[in-house]
């Protein structure tokens, strides 16, 4: 899940938390461990949807199922209640860029391009992950972005190892969309997870120096989520003071994965690829 531009990131509060320079966790192997579950649900839950959904389902059947299926592995949805959204997942299609809120009223139709963020909140930890699925057939352009999308965050993740820098991740990202031919959404950034669904750092997908470019760290979680549009990369707000749209009614891709920074490289807490 993404932060509105007005609720920006929130460093953890507990100050007996070991941690890097400005605010950011780097999390012990217990909290890692605790982590991975609530990422696995996360992963358990997007699978399900992306098998679930289909024409003339609502985004509200697609929230019910969430819920109950956060609920039933032991953890709480993580969105529901924050900064007063009322769902449990985001589900944004089309245009709508991020935050769109699920409605019994908005029918899933063949040809969208559908996106589903969700988080749960498990034993103290947060996970959080988004998808975005192409219902029924797609237009070629549509695939493309949804594709392109993808990959995005792929690269950007290729680029998550202990020593290498948050501009590293931003410059892949970057580097792929404007390759495609698309644009990055630079209203919305990643962000650190953990013991807060939003903490420090936030993690660019475009190269900025409007944060510091901090060394990435063993230990540091972080949720990397390129959101691309297919037309001009700017957004408005709509009236429900959620969701967020294209200025040009363009089509909005998006995929996120929370990651864990290794010695080595990294690992995707919430892959879907290694569920049972």
């Amino acid at each position: 899940m993404n932060i509105l531009s007005n609720l920006l990131s929130q460093p953890a509060q507990n100050k007996n938390q070991k941690r890097q320079r400005r605010g950011i966790e780097i999390k012990s192997p217990r909290e890692i461990d605790i982590m991975r579950q609530s990422a696995k649900i996360v992963a358990t839950v997007l699978k399900e949807i992306t098998e679930l959904v289909k024409p003339g389902m609502t985004t509200a059947d697609l929230d019910a199922h969430a819920e109950k299926r956060i609920r039933e592995m032991g953890a709480t949805p993580s969105f529901k209640g924050y900064h007063g959204f009322p769902a449990s997942i985001c589900s944004s299609i089309n245009n709508e860029v991020v935050h769109g809120i699920p409605s019994a009223k908005k029918v899933i139709r063949t040809g969208d391009v559908l996106k589903v963020d969700t988080g749960a909140y498990y034993q103290g930890y947060h996970g959080d992950s988004c998808i975005t699925i192409a219902v029924g057939e797609v237009t070629p352009e549509a695939a493309r972005l949804i594709r392109v999308a993808e990959e995005a965050l792929f690269k950007g993740i290729a680029q998550v190892k202990a020593g290498n820098y948050l501009m590293d991740i931003a410059g892949a990202i970057e580097d792929h969309v404007k390759a495609n031919s698309f644009t990055v959404v630079e209203d919305f950034t990643g962000h650190g997870v953990g013991r807060n669904l939003h903490e420090e750092p936030s993690v660019f997908n475009f190269r900025t120096r409007e944060m510091p470019n901090v060394k990435l760290r063993a230990g540091m979680t972080l949720a990397i989520e390129p959101i691309l549009n297919a037309g001009s990369k700017y957004t408005r707000t709509l009236s429900d003071r959620w969701t967020a749209v294209t200025v040009d009614n363009s089509l909005s891709a998006q995929f996120e994965h929370t990651v864990l920074v290794t010695e080595s490289g990294y690992e995707i807490l919430t892959d879907r690829t290694k569920l049972c």
